[in-house]
């Protein structure tokens, strides 16, 4: 019988409306497929529990916090809910990170203000917690890689050692760099996987293997195959839906890019994500 490799997918949002008819089967698939473990990130205060209670039932972790994207609309008082979050959960040993947090200067109103300001301050004190509760960071860093650095070096100078992931990361080599000497670890996906994304595979190819880890972003960020573009829609093709089981299949195109076996690459990630997530080698024991 042929070995399947094991995978950790980082980054999935298995809790989202696009999982409601059928959860369970998707879960099925991806551990059948060699999924062996799920990181659900929350993106908001309304469903810290969701994520919380399906991690746990699924075997699976969980993050807690506020993406940017949720600021727009999230109340100041919020961060509070968050920080008592943290210290009702904090010996959770399925709590791995917080997380999904960041900033998004992608988004045209979350660039001007007073949005900007508000989703860099959500950030900021954010960061702020994980010092305090000592848990890693699951990152947003699209088109904001250098002010997210700012505000991890800021807080590396008080002698804080950093771990976490730069989730979809999307930057330069030398924004690479920096995230991995502050101790944090690149997230690819399904945007590896089309031929156009030059400079990301060029990335999944001369990165450090051991700076690597693997996630789907699912239900988002689909892989080349599951693409349906705007030319597409138009003409009734309905989207593919993204899902943890595209996992092996999205590794498959990073192990050929760097000329190394499936195995060797399921291994090395694996490893990875125990580092940049130190909660996940005592669960995966």
């Amino acid at each position: 019988m042929e070995h399947i490799p094991d995978w950790i997918d980082t980054h999935c949002h298995l809790d989202a409306s696009e999982f409601d008819p059928d959860r369970q089967a998707v879960r099925s698939r991806a551990r059948a497929a060699g999924v062996l473990h799920c990181v659900l990130p929350a993106v908001a205060v309304a469903n810290f529990e969701s994520v919380r209670a399906m991690a746990h039932a699924g075997g699976d972790s969980y993050c807690l916090g506020i993406h940017p994207l949720y600021t727009r609309h999230a109340a100041v008082e919020h961060l509070q809910t968050l920080q008592q979050a943290l210290e009702v959960h904090c010996a959770d040993a399925r709590l791995v990170a917080v997380g999904e947090v960041g900033l998004d200067y992608f988004v045209p109103e979350l660039l001007q203000a007073p949005l900007r300001e508000r989703q860099e301050d959500f950030f900021d004190a954010q960061v702020k917690l994980a010092q305090r509760f000592d848990l890693p960071l699951v990152l947003h860093v699209r088109r904001s890689v250098d002010r997210v650095l700012q505000a991890l070096r800021q807080v590396a100078r008080t002698g804080h050692r950093w771990s976490g992931i730069a989730h979809a990361f999307n930057g330069s080599a030398v924004q690479a760099q920096e995230f991995i000497k502050l101790g944090f670890k690149l997230g690819f996906g399904g945007a590896v996987t089309f031929e156009r994304a030059s400079r990301l595979r060029h990335l999944a190819q001369s990165l450090p293997l051991d700076a690597i880890v693997l996630e789907t972003d699912a239900p988002d960020i689909p892989p080349q195959w599951r693409y349906v573009n705007m030319q597409e829609r138009n003409e009734g093709s309905m989207q593919g839906r993204n899902e943890p089981a595209e996992l092996p299949h999205i590794a498959t195109v990073v192990a050929g890019l760097r000329g190394i076996t499936v195995e060797a690459l399921a291994k090395a990630t694996c490893e990875n994500a125990c580092q940049a997530l130190p909660r996940l080698g005592a669960l995966l024991a």
